[in-house]
């Protein structure tokens, strides 16, 4: 008989994953998804799977749509994930999702182990792979009797560069709103034995140039808090561990200015729809009507008027006449603006890298530098980099559930051999490989 699979969610990362799954003849597919075109265009082509028009706050027909299926997958907002894991329960069903694991979920934990059932989560690329491939390092050296004394993991979403083509340097292949929240996470890492905290507002200007293998220099930031990971990642003697977000250079100085103007302000307004970009600039920079916005904007932020970021504001429009969309926010009027202008024709291809550095001790105390680095690119008129990266690990997840093949339960997170050697090993089949160089220290 078929495992059916239920797939919440038909954006942007979804298609890769989908249609892996709808390979596999022993898997019925149904995606769910409130847009039924969205999740019918997903489908093309596959008679045998099913679209349905759910939406995720009608919690009778969620939780029938769930009693009806064996293996649950939601690449929906974290937020809806705890909601739908406690309809998992109830029903006996599995679930996998991208996302990471929140306080809400890890306390599902014991209710989840009694039903033995599998609540899997951060099955996707950062969130994901990014742990899979660092346990599988990880646990190498333990094996041969060495250690790891620091530990730094970089991963970004960025165009590629032949299609990084606007001034700001980056295009968005996910939730633009949550590319922007990243920037202003508060953060906090160890390096070098010393604990470093960084408030949210501050990120920006804590960020670091670093060399991705045949790549050159780019910008990172630090990712949210990277302490936790020294137990998780077996690592708690490692004077380091820092994980990051990869950008490149020049977003801090941007981002800054964006925060420092005010258009991250997520206060409600009730009438900035009826404004302008321009005005909008000249209220958030106090310009008087008659005087030079553009130096009004550059006084308020901290540059000259030649500086770089004025011609970033100006070529996104914020100066421009045009009415702002029908948001009662700043951040929202300023996400509907890049997603605009900084969205991926369908002949690019955008960029997903990933690049982990391994401080290790080896058996007889040589020290040693492990380098670890996938840089995988979009397919032009297909699927982007980072729909592969999130999707693919996840749908390959589910295929191996579905044939009894992982059998830990409870709440989980990819860092046991079960899951990641599986995964890994048929990633590489998908073309999703980290390649490793050595180095002596």
């Amino acid at each position: 008989m078929k495992k059916k699979i239920l797939v919440f969610g038909a954006g942007l990362v979804s298609r890769p994953g989908i249609h892996y799954l709808l390979k596999k003849n022993h898997l019925s597919v149904t995606v769910a998804d409130i847009d039924l075109d969205k999740a019918k265009s997903l489908l093309v082509g596959y008679d045998h799977a099913k679209a349905i028009r759910l939406d995720i706050n009608d919690t009778p027909s969620v939780r029938i749509a769930i009693s009806n299926h064996d293996i649950i997958v939601s690449l929906l907002p974290w937020e809806f994930h705890p909601r739908i894991a406690k309809t998992c329960i109830l029903e006996s069903r599995h679930l996998i999702t991208a996302s990471y694991v929140s306080d809400e979920m890890r306390d599902l934990d014991k209710e989840a182990r009694e039903k033995d059932i599998l609540l899997l989560n951060e099955m996707g690329v950062d969130p994901g792979y990014d742990h899979m491939t660092a346990m599988d390092v990880i646990d190498r050296v333990k094996n041969e009797g060495g250690k790891v004394t620091a530990f730094y993991s970089y991963c970004g979403g960025l165009p590629s560069p032949e299609n990084n083509d606007n001034p700001l340097g980056y295009k968005f292949s996910w939730s633009p709103k949550g590319a922007l929240l990243s920037s202003v996470n508060s953060a906090q890492y160890k390096e070098n034995g010393k604990i470093i905290k960084i408030d949210g507002p501050d990120l920006m200007s804590n960020t670091r140039i670093e060399e991705i293998t045949g790549m050159g220099d780019f910008e990172v930031y630090p990712n949210r808090d990277s302490l936790p990971y020294m137990s998780t990642y077996g690592l708690n003697d490692a004077s380091t561990i820092m994980r990051g977000t990869l950008r490149y250079k020049g977003w801090s100085e941007t981002h800054r200015a964006i925060q420092n103007i005010g258009m991250t302000n997520e206060t409600k307004f009730s009438n900035l729809q009826n404004n302008t970009y321009r005005e909008i600039m000249a209220q958030l920079s106090g310009a008087k009507p008659d005087s030079d916005l553009k130096k009004s904007v550059a006084e308020k932020i901290g540059v000259n008027t030649a500086s770089p970021i004025i011609n970033q504001f100006e070529w996104l429009g914020l100066f421009s006449n045009k009415k702002v969309t029908n948001k009662d926010n700043h951040l929202d009027i300023l996400v509907d603006l890049m997603e605009e202008k900084m969205s991926y024709s369908d002949n690019e291809k955008d960029m997903i890298i990933l690049q982990h550095t391994f401080h290790v001790e080896s058996a007889d105390g040589t020290p040693e530098k492990i380098v670890s680095t996938l840089i995988d690119y979009g397919i032009p008129f297909g699927d982007s980099s980072m729909a592969r990266t999130v999707s693919l690990p996840l749908a390959v997840s589910v295929g191996l559930m579905a044939d009894n093949k992982i059998k830990c339960r409870g709440v989980q997170i990819p860092i046991i051999k079960e899951i990641y050697k599986p995964v890994l090993k048929e990633l590489e089949t998908l073309g999703i490989k980290m390649t490793e160089k050595f180095y002596s220290i």
